[in-house]
């Protein structure tokens, strides 16, 4: 994209069409970690018995990140259990931790953030309250069946 002027048009033509190259290759390599990091996300939120999880697909709707992750958890002690084992099973299967987690202090709501997904571990209360499923009316809504 820096040849624009001085080299000609099928000069130009190459640098544009390489650069837009690049950048789908680019666009599809982080949407495949994204899709592999959710998948971690979710079988570790399984693994500690998280209920009622949900994807909330911001793709198209939200420009600060691809995906909510809320679940729920019995009690506090269970919303932190999940938070941290889910933390930990996601470092271990997919080499990634979160840039940041809140909450963790009475476990009501806590949120992870890994960038691209936000994880939100809700005591049925607070979920209930804050309604996070329905901010966006366009976003699409995918429900993972519990595991008993």
């Amino acid at each position: 994209l820096l040849c624009v002027t001085n080299f000609g048009n099928n000069v130009t033509f190459f640098c544009i069409q390489t650069f837009i190259k690049i950048y789908i290759f680019e666009t599809k390599k982080n949407d495949m970690a994204t899709e592999e990091l959710l998948s971690a996300i979710v079988a570790g939120l399984q693994e500690l018995k998280a209920k009622k999880i949900v994807l909330i697909n911001l793709k198209e709707v939200c420009s600060e990140c691809d995906y909510f992750v809320v679940c729920e958890g019995n009690s506090s002690t269970h919303t932190s259990s999940i938070a941290l084992e889910t933390k930990n099973f996601v470092l271990k299967n997919a080499k990634t931790k979160p840039f940041a987690i809140d909450g963790e202090d009475n476990g009501i709501w806590i949120a992870m953030d890994y960038g691209e997904i936000i994880v939100h571990v809700f005591q049925h209360e607070a979920r209930e309250f804050y309604d996070i499923e329905h901010l966006w009316g366009d976003a699409k809504l995918t429900e993972i069946q519990d595991i008993d």
